[in-house]
């Protein structure tokens, strides 16, 4: 058995953590140093995942798009267990360009493998992918290392599931109160001693905002 992918969560958010407004508006919260940083990330990683409630709101590309760059894609990874994804949506069409996967809790969809789109049936937890059984079928798809986007219910599980070894996190002096939409949804938390812990390892200004490195303590 390959070993499981190593787990990046990114994070680009107010000075109160939060990833959009009340509306869900997010475009952009953080500047552009920020966003140039985030392409290179990417580059870093062998795949970039996000929830299909994130794929569906935002149509996103997830590719690198850093000028000049000339290296591969890393993957794209949707959760989505109903495969709700569209076959017509950005990521879809260029499925054949840059692989993306699809991990769901039940048999593939064919609208989704014709278009190319390798679509990934793993165990459930409750309704959802259970996360360490997608992390074994990425990582013997060559998967090795994972960048986590969004959004907050996605960066909960991952937290809650202790899967997160670094965080990436890209602070914007803005607040946008308790209406905004949080960037980690509902841990469960019932003590302190049960809340995941990172220890600091850098902090850099970029342009207005500040990008803060965390690894897992």
């Amino acid at each position: 058995m390959n070993p499981t992918p190593k787990v990046t969560l990114k994070l680009a958010t107010s000075l109160d953590g939060r990833i959009a407004t009340a509306s869900g508006e997010s475009r952009w919260i953080t500047g552009e140093a920020a966003r140039a940083q985030t392409h290179r990330l990417r580059a870093e990683h062998d795949a970039v995942l996000v929830g299909v409630e994130t794929a569906l709101a935002d149509d996103p590309e997830l590719t690198v798009r850093t000028p000049g760059f000339g290296g591969r894609q890393p993957a794209r990874v949707v959760l989505d267990s109903r495969q709700r994804l569209s076959e017509t949506c950005k990521l879809a069409v260029t499925a054949r360009e840059t692989p993306t996967f699809v991990v769901s809790i039940e048999e593939p969809q064919t609208r989704l493998t014709d278009a190319g789109v390798r679509v990934l049936q793993v165990k459930a937890a409750g309704d959802r992918p259970e996360l360490e059984h997608a992390l074994e079928r990425l990582a013997d798809a060559g998967v090795g290392s994972i960048l986590v986007e969004g959004g907050g219910q996605v960066a909960a599980s991952f937290l809650r599931c202790g899967l997160v070894q670094r965080i990436e996190w890209f602070r914007a002096p803005i607040m946008l109160g308790g209406e905004g939409r949080p960037a980690i949804g509902a841990l469960a938390l019932e003590a302190l001693a049960q809340a995941p812990r990172f220890k600091r390892v850098a902090v850099e200004a970029l342009g207005p905002d500040l990008w803060e490195r965390y690894e897992k303590a």
